[in-house]
């Protein structure tokens, strides 16, 4: 059979995928100049009309001829009740197939995605000779991960210089998905749960926190008494760090918090659990860092309470244990670990590395459900 008859419309009941029909370039238009989708994609920019045609009727319709580009337009129903185009989704090349997927504005939000990629992925699987499928996206895609974590992925890590796009090497977030595997998440997303208090707002990072997450971390203090930050401290390096927590909350191993003022929502600090997946899986470490202009002001015992409780709850974090350590010369994170309700039970001898080399006690604090 030849295209469209050669594709296959496969539905969930509530999401259909099927070959492209001409009422569908309005909106394949409007979804490849969306700025979201020029950010985190590599489709060619500016984009025109000819250039959604000539995808949706010569690509396609020659990848399924040959069985390296199975691509279908997504359909799904919107507020007003009408069934629309909502996207695209892709299975490239045949045994080792790669997924891509893009989703109109106007879709997204709605678990839409993850249903037309169950459906491709199930097809290519069972009928079009594909063994593994491989997802990769950019660094810091949040959209695209949660589609890859919630499609039941293994989700493998950063991979460096895997994809070339507008001329560019760039590197790239990682899965896979193979036969029998089941199509539901693998590890619990560790959700940073908006908290709050009459002050302050505990909440997700966002790109305008970028500057700020620069000062605190090139702040001395900062650096004297956390070894580990990188010298400079760029703005670059803070979006590595900020793309970094998205990561390691979807596999499970940390949940992080900005600091905000409530108010402003201007950001005094950082706070996470971190090792969620160390040897005692419902146990988990608390660490944090403080703006210099917010020091001295109560802020970060007070998230740290937040935390601490939201950490605590079973329909929280549902931590069991959680510990907290403090190098024996920082005398305010020493305070806000008891302000918080830990308890000190001992001293690490020289076993705290600072910034300039030397080492330092460490105590350690415990606090259990």
């Amino acid at each position: 059979m030849r295209w469209p008859l050669n594709v296959p419309v496969l539905s969930d009941g509530v999401v259909t995928i099927r070959a492209h029909v001409p009422t569908d370039i309005d909106g394949m238009l409007e979804m490849s100049v969306d700025p979201t989708m020029v950010r985190w994609t590599g489709i060619p920019t500016p984009h025109t009309r000819a250039m959604s045609e000539q995808f949706a009727f010569t690509v396609l319709p020659r990848g399924w001829e040959d069985g390296s580009h199975r691509g279908w337009a997504i359909e799904a129903v919107d507020d007003d009740g009408r069934s629309r185009f909502a996207g695209n989704v892709d299975i490239r090349q045949r045994p080792i197939a790669d997924i891509g997927f893009a989703l109109h504005p106007w879709a997204r939000g709605r678990g839409v995605m993850a249903r037309a990629v169950r459906l491709a992925v199930d097809w290519a699987l069972i009928d079009g000779g594909v063994e593994i499928v491989h997802w990769r996206s950019h660094v810091g895609n949040e959209a695209s991960l949660r589609v890859a974590h919630a499609t039941g992925f293994s989700l493998h890590g950063l991979t460096p210089g895997i994809l070339h796009e507008r001329g560019q090497v760039i590197d790239a977030w990682t899965g896979s998905f193979r036969f029998g595997d089941a199509p539901v998440p693998r590890t619990r997303w560790a959700v940073a749960t908006v908290l709050e208090s009459d002050r302050l707002r505990l909440r997700p990072f966002r790109d305008t926190d970028i500057p700020r997450i620069v000062e605190a971390c090139s702040d001395p203090v900062s650096q004297r008494f956390l070894a580990g930050l990188p010298q400079p401290y760029t703005p670059a390096v803070a979006r590595t760090y900020v793309h970094d927590c998205i990561w390691q909350a979807a596999i499970g191993a940390k949940a992080t918090w900005a600091v905000a003022d409530r108010d402003s929502d201007e950001l005094l600090g950082n706070i996470a659990v971190m090792d969620m997946l160390g040897i005692n899986p419902d146990s988990g470490e608390i660490g944090y860092w403080t703006h210099p202009d917010a020091r001295g002001r109560g802020v970060m015992t007070e998230a740290a309470r937040l935390v601490v409780d939201h950490a605590l709850d079973p329909d929280g974090l549902d931590r069991r244990r959680l510990v907290l350590y403090a190098s024996t010369d920082n005398s305010p994170s020493n305070a806000i670990a008891v302000a918080a309700g830990y308890s000190y039970y001992g001293t690490q001898r020289a076993a705290e590395r600072l910034g300039d080399g030397s080492y330092d006690d460490l105590r350690g604090y415990e606090l259990l459900r």
